[in-house]
């Protein structure tokens, strides 16, 4: 306890700089050495004498509050000395010296951990894709991190708890303070069943400037970062930049070509990024370094469907699996009224389609577009498709 209050003394210190709390440890090696080092040789540490100034505050006040808001909501605090803390995020080039949680602590660096990111601003379709990709992963054995915002991170988590598996919340505020507050029944689930992390102290509002720098916590956590739906400025892009700068995967999830929504994506596919339509595309990368984490079964319906189907013929009806019952109720009730109208022996047109499930085109082009990148219908050619799964009530 000692200790740590010279860990939180240092990293609570007003207008202190990340960069500059780091540079102090390389040089002191501890918090305790920086309390108690003279003031010019911290000056010439820092090369600044204003962030150095900073230092010269020795008050614990705040220190002691930090420590009775933890104790007094059960968090952990956890520094960069702690074996504890995950080597992954330590080395990345501005590590967070200190992380507050709730919740359950993993060992990150034993988890094949994915980052599922995007835009607060998420279509249907984007919602839909984010809670399936992490339902799929966390029930492969995937560790799912997100940033419990509005839209594509809570769709994350959702998922990703749906499958009964581990979920990582990164906070861009305290973790006592429920942002947004619509999600405040998510929040309470991740802390009994997952993780809530945050760098900031109990307490600490939600700052514009904050989501940023969370960021660069969601992707040195994680192997791989999947983004699902990014404006051309959405600051999923920046996680993926920051992920890319860190050495980790970037995937990404297509969309349809004219949304707004789907630029980013589309351009992180042209520079490289991996294309996601499915949870196999990301965890195949990692399956021999994770052997006794996750459980891939490359003979799931969707996926052995899709192996099956041969471009420009009908499947056979023999040959078309049967479509798991709980994935067919995690699809959105227009997806479900666009499948049934499909049918497995023979292609269907798309106007035909909207015309037997009473839709306008533009919703049935919208659920085409999922149902395809889901691996359940195929085009069979211009405007037409082909079923590739028996729905759970056909014979």
């Amino acid at each position: 306890m000692a200790a740590l209050k010279y860990w939180i003394w240092l990293t609570t210190l007003p207008g202190l700089t990340n960069r500059s709390k780091l540079r102090l440890l390389s040089h002191f090696h501890t918090p305790e050495d920086v309390y108690y080092a003279a003031a010019d040789e911290v000056t010439a540490v820092l090369m600044d004498r204003r962030q150095a100034s900073c230092v010269a505050d020795h008050s614990l006040r705040l220190t002691e509050q930090v420590l009775e808001a933890c104790a007094r909501i059960d968090s952990f605090v956890l520094t960069m000395d702690d074996a504890a803390y995950p080597a992954r995020l330590r080395n990345i080039f501005d590590p967070p010296p200190v992380l507050y949680g709730k919740g359950s602590l993993p060992l990150f660096d034993e988890e094949m951990a994915v980052a599922v990111v995007g835009t607060r601003d998420a279509t249907p379709y984007g919602l839909h894709a984010a809670e399936d990709l992490s339902y799929q992963l966390a029930d492969a054995g995937a560790l799912v991190v997100s940033g419990l915002a509005r839209g594509i991170d809570g769709a994350a988590h959702r998922g990703a708890l749906r499958a009964g598996g581990f979920t990582a919340a990164v906070l861009g505020c305290g973790v006592d303070v429920v942002y947004p507050p619509e999600n405040r029944r998510l929040y309470e689930d991740i802390a009994a069943a997952g993780v809530i992390i945050s760098e900031y102290p109990p307490g600490t509002p939600a700052e514009r400037w904050h989501f940023p720098q969370r960021n660069r916590i969601i992707s040195g956590l994680s192997l791989a970062t999947l983004v699902v739906e990014a404006p051309r400025h959405s600051g999923a892009l920046i996680t993926a930049s920051t992920a890319l700068e860190q050495g980790r995967d970037v995937f990404a999830v297509p969309g349809p070509i004219h949304a707004p929504n789907s630029v980013g994506c589309h351009e992180l596919i042209r520079g490289g990024a991996g294309l996601a339509g499915c949870a196999w595309d990301i965890l195949e990368e990692y399956e021999t370094r994770f052997p006794h984490k996750l459980r891939i079964s490359r003979s799931a319906p969707v996926q052995e469907a899709a192996e099956q189907a041969v471009p420009g013929k009908a499947t056979p009806v023999g040959a078309v699996p049967r479509l798991d019952a709980a994935r067919y109720r995690s699809l959105h009730e227009t997806e479900r009224r666009v499948l049934a109208c499909f049918a497995t022996d023979r292609p269907r047109l798309t106007d035909e389609v909207a015309e037997a499930a009473e839709l306008p085109v533009h919703q049935v082009l919208s659920a085409l577009t999922v149902l395809e990148i889901e691996g359940m219908i195929r085009s069979s050619g211009p405007r037409s498709f082909v079923r590739l799964v028996k729905l759970p009530e056909e014979e």
